[in-house]
């Protein structure tokens, strides 16, 4: 009789993900996870605590979304990237902003970003900035016109939880010098990026999405201007891209009217909302359903705004989500302007 020896499973071990070899973070990098589509493995600094942990977990949650509406918007297929959630700089907010060595999926791949306790939608956006400029193939890297179109990507796909990054306004207030006729070889300064955000405002809110923006600047590579984006994009002169923008800017109100990134409103646009997180629509037009029924049935202005709260306070993403420039020499640092 052929005997059937009793034998122990065979148990296959799968070594966690190797760490990369990060641009500025030097500390232990402890696994959190990879998103469900394999593409996004997110680590933490273990000495951070839950506080950063939930960050991590929360991007592991949402990388595909970001992923998934990243690639809409250039039009192509993104590859595998690392990303290290830690206190950036010593900060713990989300002011340290987020890095990466270059701008492509090659060697730009490990992404530095900052943990932000209490609201984990910064860290998907700063995640997306860096991201987005990896989709950029090495184009538009170091200049002001590839800066502005990442954080414009932050800002829609982020759900513009990195409001308080604005550099438009700063513009402004410097005297609106011209970086639409020319392009500012640096990722560093507050005037030409911010330019380039209140620009990239107007062609939105004139109806070109980032989805026709992004593609278009890639292919104009790094010597390109925001002047030939408007060209190629409007068919109108380059010559005439400067004259109509400060126009639509007087026409605001003058340079005081620009307070934000957006002063024309481009994020509000439909093509814009087509990133936005289905809870952040969905939340959207909940307070919006609420308003309307306060007003049909009379209520005082008091109690539309208790209605509108009641409204956030039961979402549970509102909870969590809305809680309350150097860089080394080979690295593109994204923070707040100085």
């Amino acid at each position: 009789m052929p005997q059937h020896p009793l034998k122990a499973p065979i148990i296959v071990k799968r070594d966690a993900p190797t760490p990369p070899s990060w641009p500025t973070y030097t500390g232990t990098s402890q696994n959190v996870g990879t998103s469900s589509s394999g593409k996004v493995t997110v680590f933490v600094d273990p000495s951070l605590g839950a506080q950063a942990l939930q960050n991590a977990q929360d991007l592991v949650n949402d990388a595909d979304r970001v992923v998934a509406a990243n690639d809409k918007i250039f039009g192509t297929a993104g590859g595998n990237v690392n990303v290290i959630v830690f206190a950036l700089g010593g900060n713990t907010d989300g002011t340290g902003g987020a890095d990466h060595a270059s701008c492509d999926y090659i060697t730009g791949g490990a992404i530095e970003v900052c943990a932000s306790y209490g609201n984990s939608a910064r860290v998907s956006a700063l995640f997306e900035a860096e991201l987005s400029e990896c989709s950029m193939g090495g184009n538009l890297c170091g200049e002001s016109t590839g800066e502005a179109l990442s954080r414009w990507c932050a800002a829609v796909i982020g759900n513009n939880a990195l409001a308080d990054f604005a550099t438009a306004p700063r513009w402004a207030q410097d005297g609106m010098p011209d970086w639409v006729n020319q392009t500012d070889p640096t990722d560093q300064s507050a005037d030409s990026t911010g330019c380039g955000m209140a620009f990239l405002s107007w062609l939105m809110s004139k109806g070109y999405g980032l989805g026709k923006i992004a593609p278009a600047m890639v292919a104009l590579r790094d010597s390109g201007t925001f002047a030939q984006l408007y060209a190629n994009l409007t068919q109108d002169a380059a010559s005439n891209a400067w004259p109509a923008f400060q126009a639509a800017i007087q026409a605001l109100g003058g340079p005081g009217a620009v307070t934000s990134d957006d002063p024309f409103g481009g994020m509000a646009q439909p093509a814009q909302l087509a990133h936005l997180a289905p809870w952040t629509v969905e939340l959207a037009g909940k307070v919006f359903a609420s308003i309307l029924a306060s007003i049909a049935a009379g209520k005082s202005e008091h109690q539309i705004v208790a209605a509108v709260r009641a409204v956030l306070a039961s979402s549970p993403h509102a909870k969590r989500e809305f809680s309350v420039i150097g860089k080394g020499a080979n690295s593109h640092r994204l923070a707040p302007p100085a």
